[in-house]
């Protein structure tokens, strides 16, 4: 029986590690699938329990320094706090801040070691030079025998991570970007530790002034420091979840017994009812029962404006009450609430990796390897054709720089931190908009799409059609007509359904009972009241029963952007009701903003020709197709897709979820608490049409942002790693040292890290 499963993984720092971890999983007997995400440090596995389990995914893992801690994210039916230890966010959390802490006190630890390293460094490059005076035989001997015992300090402490690198390197034959920093560095402090203990005897072939000490000294630092900026940029860069589950309420104030209890969230029960004072947290979603007040939503939906709540209207946990009290009957507990839903898609959306991230992923698996080979070769190659020219001292110094730098240089974590930091960034960023982003490669695809298709009905007009007109083209009366009208509709779910039977009600118009009732897709419905079988629909159920009307009047109206809904009987049209749904008053500029980010509009509709045009023409849209049946949609989607179009379709997500699922991105205007956030690859949660402009702008700002940090992630290897193997020495004289190899490879993964947060400031 497979079972899916997220962990948190300790011990992981490079893309090279995530290559390691995943190669290593896939091969235990059982597990179908592995991916490992190097921005969130999380592995999602795939895997048959009966075959095998963590226990044995550990048992691989340790040896080579990696563990994987209590699932991230599953079986959400428990309370908050529960919750974000579950996800990994309290204990998992506090292993990472203490690990964060370690780190910042090995890092001021060695600083001091590194400074007086540099200070040492520079002291007698410039003093060879003239710059300053030169080291006494005395100091230069002192500062020989303190370098190698900082050194020896350095790698007991803060260099230990690299030693255990090497030792698995030759045990296991796994390497990452703990292994390279490791060989260059121990391969530094072993030679030097010879020609200086072995002085005496090696006088005739080496030199004991060329010698490392220095640059395992400040190598280690530099990258320790970087290490330590990284992790403590990669804790901001996923606080969106945290935030989210701080939204959520620890008690809930029930009734039981007649007498009002304080309890906590996960002891609520379905339909217990829930007192909630002004200023309080809704701990549940449910339905108002008793009282009315303004809820304060902009947590969930991203709308600043309090939203009016009255009986029988819904509330979502995490938002907050303003002014009023009330009570209200909970629906939703636990794992059921939008909140929790939202938590996890978050999550389940930063963890996921998009497309574009492919090419690092490839790059990264064997990146490491090469590297060694390319430091190999570097070292041999210097040897080879440097001892003519230079002799063994200086030629082995030139070899070993540059054999260090290479090693040290070469950095997969800008690779591997590229797109998911961009990702988690990015997806979080839309989750307080009110933008719920179902994986990576949505958002990389919507960043794509050329054409946004749009359902007319609760997309571009409000959803709340009023009926404005009747018309009787028989001799029963307007009244009548009504009656039969919403006896039909009644039964039906659609919003102008429901605005003939609100106009009914208001009038008090009798609704009757219906037998026989049946729904003709696309078209209509029918029914029999009284021993007659009525019909009302469209003008397509009309022409079902071959009968004649007026089309004259119904042209006029529709111009007008009304939709007609024909009464009849087998025998003639009895009569004609007008329905108008305004557009929203954000539809316009919606379209506008669509066009100036070049993305073409379409909209679908099942009125007529008449009706879709006139809203068409009113918002601005490009393309219309009216009088479409609702499978009608998928097909034009199909077609929108072979002639090479990315397609994005907006829609309820319950009417247009077939169109939604075939688009290459599904976006669902959700409202309410019943929004199947599933259902589509981008959920608006509020139902706001002008939320697919900060969706688009978003994806491309992340976009943009996932190909800055590629692009500059790729050009810091193409050029550091040639310049550090020395190319250009016999050019330009140019030799690049270990030291501002470590130095520019520890700042690689902050700065990639860095352009990622700047998503979070950037305006959608």
């Amino acid at each position: 029986m497979n079972n899916s499963q997220t962990y948190k993984i300790k011990g992981m720092h490079c893309a090279s590690c995530a290559h390691i971890i995943e190669k290593t999983v896939k091969k235990i007997n059982g597990v179908e699938e592995i991916s490992v995400n190097n921005g969130t440090e999380q592995a999602k596995i795939v895997f048959d329990k009966t075959k095998t389990n963590p226990e044995n995914f550990n048992e691989k893992l340790k040896p080579l320094g990696y563990t994987l801690l209590a699932q991230a994210a599953d079986d959400m039916g428990m309370s908050a706090d529960e919750h974000a230890a579950h996800l990994g966010l309290s204990r998992s959390k506090q292993e990472k801040l203490e690990e964060i802490a370690n780190m910042k006190k090995a890092v001021i630890g060695a600083l001091p070691l590194a400074v007086v390293s540099i200070l040492v460094m520079f002291w007698d490059v410039l003093g060879k030079y003239g710059f300053v005076m030169p080291m006494t035989e005395m100091v230069f001997e002192f500062f020989n025998y303190l370098l190698p015992i900082f050194a020896t300090y350095i790698f007991a402490t803060i260099g230990k991570p690299y030693l255990l690198g090497v030792y698995r390197f030759f045990r296991y034959g796994k390497a990452n970007m703990d292994t390279l920093i490791g060989l260059g560095t121990s391969t530094a402090f072993i030679y030097s530790f010879v020609v200086t203990a072995f002085a005496g005897v090696l006088q005739p072939y080496l030199s004991a002034q060329y010698n490392f000490y220095d640059v395992v000294i400040i190598v280690i630092t530099f990258i320790a420091l970087g290490k330590y900026l990284e992790a403590k940029s990669k804790m901001k860069t996923g606080d969106a979840i945290e935030k989210l589950l701080g939204l959520q309420a620890k008690t809930a104030l029930v009734i039981r017994n007649n007498k009002e209890i304080e309890i906590p969230i996960d002891d609520v029960k379905h339909n217990e009812i829930i007192i909630v004072k002004p200023g309080q947290k809704i701990p549940v979603d449910g339905i108002v029962v008793e009282g009315s007040s303004y809820i304060d939503e902009s947590m969930i939906t991203g709308e600043p404006v309090p939203v009016e709540k009255n009986i029988n209207s819904q509330v979502v946990a995490g938002t907050i009450n303003t002014t009023g009290s009330f009570n209200f009957k909970a629906t939703k507990v636990g794992s059921e609430t939008l909140l929790s839903h939202i938590i996890k898609m978050v999550e389940d959306a930063q963890g996921s990796k998009a497309p574009i991230q492919a090419l690092a992923d490839k790059i990264s698996a064997i990146f490491v390897p090469i590297v060694l080979a390319l430091a190999v070769l570097t070292f041999v190659v210097w040897m080879y054709f440097g001892l003519p020219e230079f002799g063994l001292s200086k030629t082995l110094s030139f070899a070993l720089t540059s054999f260090v730098g290479v090693l040290v240089i070469a950095c997969p974590c800008a690779l591997g931190l590229a797109t998911p930091t961009a990702i988690i960034v990015g997806v979080g960023k839309g989750a307080k908009e009110g933008i719920l982003v179902k994986d990576a490669a949505t958002l990389e695809a919507l960043y794509k799409a050329d054409i946004i298709v749009m359902d007319k009905t609760g997309t571009i007009t409000e959803g709340k059609p009023k009926l404005t007109k009747i018309i009787a083209t028989s001799d029963m009366d307007e009244h009548e007509i009504i009656s039969i009208l919403a006896s039909l509709e009644n039964k039906s779910e659609h919003p102008i359904a429901r605005a003939i039977v609100n106009y009914a009600k208001e009038k008090n118009i009798n609704i009757k009972k219906v037998s026989d009732f049946s729904i003709v897709k696309g078209k209509g419905l029918t029914g029999v009241i009284d021993k007659v079988e009525y019909f009302a629909g469209n003008s397509q159920i009309v022409s079902d029963f071959n009968i004649s009307y007026d089309t004259k009047t119904l042209s006029a109206e529709t111009k007008k952007g009304k939709t007609p809904v024909l009464l009849g009987n087998n025998k003639a049209v009895l009569g004609v009701v007008f329905v108008a749904d305004p557009i929203k008053s954000t539809a316009v500029e919606t379209v506008k903003s669509l066009h100036k980010l070049k993305k073409k509009v379409m909209m679908l509709t099942g009125d007529s020709k008449n009706t879709g045009q006139y809203i068409a023409d009113l918002a601005g849209i490009d393309d219309v197709m009216a009088e479409v049946m609702p499978e009608d949609k998928m097909n034009i989607i199909k077609d929108l897709q072979r002639k090479g179009n990315i397609v994005a379709m907006a829609g309820d997500g319950v009417n247009d979820a077939p169109a939604l699922a075939q688009a290459d991105v599904g976006i669902a205007m959700g409202t309410g608490t019943d929004v199947a956030i599933e259902s589509a690859g981008i959920t608006l949660l509020g139902g706001d049409i002008a939320k697919i402009v900060k969706a688009v702008k978003l994806s491309e700002i992340t976009m943009n942002g996932i190909k800055q940090n590629l692009f500059w992630a790729f050009i810091y290897n193409v050029v550091g790693i040639p310049l550090a193997a020395g190319l250009f020495y016999p050019i330009f004289g140019w030799l690049l040292s270990p030291v501002f190899a470590g130095f520019a490879m520890a700042m690689s993964s902050v700065s990639v890290v860095s352009n990622s947060l700047r998503i979070k400031i950037k305006k959608i």
